[in-house]
């Protein structure tokens, strides 16, 4: 999966500050809406709590992952968001959430975005990222470690 392809440098964003799971939601869903002219934020929220309704999305060690299945779309869209205080997120491992990757995909998306958002999951859940996404000081370079590590994984697995 290209990352670069989902994520827009715009659509990283650090020093922001959630009351809650919802409210984190709320702030994910503008970022994805300002990325996305298939949707507004208020049907991508709704979109992300009925998903969390089936199952939290909380990776655990401080990640989730919301994301909604979207009509309209032709391709996947991705937003970050680093919060300043981590929220209680229902997460697997019961650890508060302050790292978050929301994603938009297509509603008839096939077996290959499929596989490409588990391998996404599988790698945000390495704590070495963890670790950097949680060092890094401004948007562009927390941008540039998704872009980067994330892309770089996709392709060594295909080899």
């Amino acid at each position: 999966m290209d990352v670069a392809k989902l994520l827009k440098p715009d659509s990283v964003h650090c020093g922001l500050s959630a009351r809650s799971k919802k409210h984190a939601l709320e702030l994910l869903s503008q970022a994805l809406a300002a990325s996305s002219e298939a949707a507004n934020a208020e049907e991508i929220l709704e979109g992300l709590i009925q998903r969390e309704r089936l199952g939290c999305t909380g990776l655990g060690r401080s990640v989730a992952m919301p994301h909604t299945r979207l009509s309209g779309l032709d391709q996947s869209i991705g937003a970050f968001l680093r919060l300043d205080d981590a929220v209680d997120f229902d997460s697997v491992d019961g650890a508060p959430v302050d790292l978050l990757f929301g994603l938009l995909v297509p509603e008839d998306c096939d077996d290959d975005q499929i596989r490409e958002v588990r391998e996404l999951i599988e790698r945000l859940g390495d704590s070495a990222l963890q670790q950097q996404l949680h060092q890094a000081e401004e948007p562009a370079q927390l941008y540039e470690l998704l872009t980067e590590s994330l892309t770089i994984i996709h392709k060594t697995s295909k080899a």
